[in-house]
């Protein structure tokens, strides 16, 4: 499943954040740090289960998509923990 939000934070925040969270905040299905980028990220935990984050500018800040078929919880919780950025109509 693929999810997706907006935020003000760098890229380079984003996914230092997702290290730790996946390494920490989730130690019964901890996923680590495998590939990574300027601005993507991939981490393999349990049974090889991937977690997929990449970072778009888009104006006014970044937009953050992530994508698991294992991880679902863990990808959702930990993409709430980023400042959203309000959307202006």
């Amino acid at each position: 499943m693929t999810y997706e939000i907006t935020t003000s934070l760098a890229a380079a925040e984003i996914l230092e954040r997702a290290k730790t969270f996946f390494a920490v905040r989730v130690p019964q299905v901890a996923a680590y740090p495998e590939r990574q980028g300027d601005t993507w990220l991939t981490l393999r935990g349990q049974g090889g289960e991937e977690v997929a984050i990449a970072v778009f500018d888009v104006p006014g800040g970044r937009r953050v998509r992530g994508s698991t078929l294992f991880f679902d919880q863990a990808l959702d919780r930990f993409l709430s923990t980023l400042p959203a950025l309000e959307e202006v109509a």
